[in-house]
């Protein structure tokens, strides 16, 4: 029997790039299934980004994530772009398909699945107040709206950013948005049901810090989210579990978003377990 040395291979776009987990949980996930794949970190200067894509396709590469600051730059150097990405403006996952690169956005889908499979929550008719207007953000109000939440808000410190994200989810989803000027602290009312910090606020190496909220008038079966992964259990997670609050971390966001990528790149299911924890791992103290 002849051997086969060639590996199939995909990665992630960024600059900079070197602090990006992803790697971890991928490779962890193609060890566990016995794959010949590989997962390169790559870092691509804004104006080198076209030349990048002609190389994922000269390379024959199975699939790139894309992060900062290229996921909207990309969009016009794709043969495709789903749906819900189109109406996100933003591509963090790229798939082949045959000569084909295809854009889609898995950061919303991992959120979604995250909040319905760890939480047991389904966002039909909640009310949502969401911290920020970034990218996370515009990623997860847009599968929120598609899955039917009722109401969001989106507080955020730029008017101009905020505004344009909710004014994108109206015309786009018919979603029921308000944007809100994040001026000081942001009151949790007893009317919302989820809220998500989608902000960075709280990050690794800046872990004491924690957006300005008031839990006060929030009620009992509140549910706090937090798109940070790293640390797992940021600030705001610890303040609100304190209160007797349901949370949900960022770390499950980041495990799906990886596996719903991996199944597109690869057609097998992912090893989340695995996935998840080869981040445990690596995030550990």
């Amino acid at each position: 029997m002849s051997a086969n040395y060639k590996y199939e291979l995909v990665g992630v776009l960024g600059f900079p790039v070197a602090e990006n987990p992803t790697c971890v949980m991928q490779e962890a996930a193609f060890v566990a299934l016995g794959l010949q794949w590989r997962y390169l970190t790559i870092e691509v200067k804004p104006e080198s980004l076209p030349d990048a894509i002609r190389g994922v396709r000269a390379l024959g590469m199975m699939g790139v994530n894309l992060t900062i600051p290229h996921k909207v730059a990309v969009l016009p150097l794709l043969d495709e772009i789903s749906p819900d990405a189109a109406i996100i403006g933003a591509v963090n996952t790229v798939r082949r398909a045959g000569d084909k690169l295809i854009g889609e956005n898995t950061d919303g889908k991992g959120f979604l699945r995250g909040v319905r499979e760890e939480a047991g929550i389904d966002p039909v008719g909640k009310n949502i107040l969401v911290l920020g207007a970034g990218g996370a953000a515009r990623a997860i109000t847009v599968e929120l709206a598609l899955a039917g939440a009722g109401r969001i808000t989106v507080w955020n410190r730029s008017a101009e950013r905020g505004e344009a994200l909710c004014r994108d989810l109206k015309q786009r989803t018919s979603a029921n948005a308000h944007f809100a000027p994040w001026r000081g602290t942001c009151p949790v009312g007893p009317d919302v049901d989820i809220l998500v910090n989608a902000t960075s606020i709280g990050l690794f190496p800046d872990t004491k810090a924690m957006p300005d909220v008031d839990f006060k008038g929030a009620r009992r079966d509140l549910l706090v989210c937090d798109v940070v992964p790293n640390p797992p259990e940021t600030r705001l997670i610890k303040t609100a579990r304190a209160r007797g609050f349901k949370t949900l971390t960022g770390l499950p966001m980041l495990v799906y978003q990886g596996a719903i990528g991996f199944e597109m790149w690869t057609g097998r299911k992912a090893p989340e377990h695995a996935m998840r924890a080869a981040l445990e791992a690596a995030f550990a103290p």
